[in-house]
């Protein structure tokens, strides 16, 4: 029956595996260290940097929306803003929705 059990399982059915406490706690903070650097600062800096740009928007700003709209802001509240996006049309946003401001021209391009 040795080829159901191998020998060097057999031998160690007694005592404990190798391997104990302290390689897991040092495996599980580099795991975390790991996560760190790769997700969570990452998502913050850009959640900072997101913030900086909704808290600098001022009227005439040529921005685009999460929605993919791009117009101009007319008037700019505590929560939201009055964006122009044709002659005549304008939409009222919230300040987050806005993804991105662009260069000032962009919409003459059109």
């Amino acid at each position: 029956m040795n080829w159901l059990i191998s020998d060097a399982l057999a031998q160690n059915a007694g005592q404990q595996p190798a391997g104990g406490g302290i390689e897991f706690f040092i495996m599980i903070g580099i795991f975390f260290l790991i996560m760190y650097f790769m997700i969570i600062r990452p998502q913050s800096k850009r959640a900072k940097e997101h913030k900086k740009l909704i808290e600098a928007l001022s009227k005439g700003d040529e921005v685009v929306t999460n929605g993919g709209l791009l117009g101009k802001i007319t008037e700019v509240g505590d929560n939201f803003v009055k964006i122009e996006v044709a002659e005549g049309v304008a939409l009222k946003v919230q300040k987050s929705a806005v993804a991105s401001v662009m260069p000032k021209g962009t919409l003459k391009g059109d």
